[in-house]
């Protein structure tokens, strides 16, 4: 019985080796308690699921799906950030008496003085021995 299922099988999922992935899933499946949707024959599980695949009553794709599904340990969701950036510049420009944009502007010595606070101290030659 089980050599003319597969044989029917391959019709509907023409790789053998996706075909025993997908019919032992749904054997574990069956297994675990889900209702099968032919009847049993007095077959053991696989050859239920073989029968299910071959009579066309579960499509190999959803079988697929859910046992690509069954295999991942984490599924990424992508939602929105919840918080919100600050804006680097926090003062707002100015408009100025001839309608032109203005900027507060950093001279380079100010941006000199603010990498060094960014930049490690050298070592001295107490700490390197």
């Amino acid at each position: 019985m089980a050599r003319v299922t597969v044989e029917d099988c391959i019709e509907k999922v023409e790789n053998r080796f996706d075909l025993v992935l997908l019919a032992s899933h749904r054997a574990r499946m069956i297994s675990s308690g889900q209702q099968i949707t032919v009847d049993r024959d007095n077959d053991k599980n696989p050859v239920v699921a073989l029968r299910e695949i071959a009579d066309g009553t579960l499509t190999p794709a959803d079988l697929e799906e859910d046992f690509i599904h069954s295999l991942q340990k984490h599924v990424e969701v992508d939602e929105p950030e919840s918080e919100t950036v600050p804006a680097l510049i926090s003062a707002e420009p100015t408009v100025d008496s001839s309608g032109e944009m203005q900027f507060d502007r950093m001279t380079e010595e100010d941006l000199l003085r603010g990498l060094e606070g960014l930049v490690p101290p050298a070592e001295t030659e107490d700490e390197g021995e």
